[in-house]
């Protein structure tokens, strides 16, 4: 039992690491560059193609401006340079990035230290765990659980297959019935099968109480075959209790929230969250727990059926020798009341 939770437990670690790993997400495109910003060409500067001059004007000129003053500029005063707001080339200009919308989006959508504000690492079990709220340790003790039993009760089951010995049943029975007692108490004993573990009992006892023998020795096997039925059942009934309960907190703490108009939105769409998740993790362990209940308490029906059967078969054979040496004896003995007179 200790092995297999172990077991267990090491599988559930390795699951929430792996499988539950969102895959990264894929590049779209090539990597973007750097976008610099374009220097503002002005005529007469280095480097940049001079503008044609107008017709009557010296070059560098606009119309209606006096020499050496840039259009739209309004010469300053002595000594100040026209193009003074302007960059000079090689000179860098600061660039202010805004945030996307979805970002900004994403900021106001959960407020700075609110109850509903879950840690997202990337992992979906973890985040889904964590959006269950505290209901889900609970659950995950009960799963935990529930999977060690149904393991176990699995490799009993399976072994109790491997053991089972029909032909050597069959063997004892035809010994049974040729009144060789000690070669069907030969032919069971030491075995595996509960069936011949039971006749074996039957037959070192019969002289003593025969059918006190057979039932105290079919109530073990029963009571090995259906080991861990009840905590199965307790479990069948525990989660979706608990996915019921997780699903009421949800709610409470959902409309609880509705008088702050700023966070109203988030801790209702929260609350839903927590209770739907916590609904859905405690009926799918009562689902996951259910069938392999009913698989095996119909076994254990089985069982008990065939320890009925061969009690019975062996009670049966038994009488019939023990009827048939009492007539044998009664037909062999002198006739009462009939003696020689003298």
């Amino acid at each position: 039992m200790k092995t297999l939770l172990i077991i267990c437990l090491s599988s559930l670690a390795i699951t929430f690491a792996s499988l539950g790993q969102n895959p990264p997400p894929a590049a779209t495109g090539a990597p973007q560059q750097a976008v610099t910003p374009a220097q503002p060409a002005m005529p007469g500067q280095p480097g940049m193609p001079a503008q044609p001059a107008a017709p009557g004007m010296s070059p560098g000129t606009a119309p209606g401006m006096s020499p050496g003053t840039a259009p739209g500029i309004s010469p300053g005063a002595p000594g100040t340079s026209p193009l003074g707001a302007m960059p000079s080339p090689g000179m860098s200009v600061p660039v202010t990035l805004s945030p996307s919308p979805a970002a900004t989006a994403a900021e106001s959508a959960t407020p700075s230290g609110h109850l509903y504000e879950t840690k997202v690492t990337g992992n979906y079990v973890i985040d889904k765990f964590n959006q269950g709220g505290p209901i889900m340790w609970p659950i995950l003790i009960v799963s935990i659980v529930a999977l060690t039993v149904v393991i176990e009760r699995i490799f009993w089951w399976m072994g109790r297959w491997f053991r089972r010995d029909p032909k050597r049943i069959e063997k004892v029975f035809t010994a049974v019935e040729n009144n060789d007692i000690a070669e069907a108490s030969r032919l069971s004993r030491g075995s595996r099968d509960p069936v011949l573990r039971m006749l074996w009992n039957g037959l070192n006892h019969q002289h003593a109480s025969l059918q006190g023998a057979l039932q105290v020795s079919a109530g073990i096997e029963i009571k090995r075959a259906g080991r861990f039925l009840v905590v199965m059942d307790t479990l069948v009934t525990l989660a979706p209790l608990l996915g019921l309960l997780g699903t009421v907190t949800g709610l409470i703490k959902a409309f609880g929230a509705l008088g702050n108009e700023e966070i109203a939105v988030v801790a209702v769409t929260g609350g839903i969250a927590e209770a739907l998740i916590a609904t859905a993790c405690g009926l799918g362990i009562a689902i996951f727990a259910l069938i392999p209940f009913n698989f095996f308490t119909s076994r254990v029906s089985n069982l008990e059926f065939e320890l009925q059967t061969a009690a019975t078969n062996l009670e049966v054979m038994l009488g019939s020798h023990s009827a048939a040496r009492e007539m044998e004896i009664t037909s062999g003995a002198p006739p009462a009341g009939k003696g020689s007179s003298i």
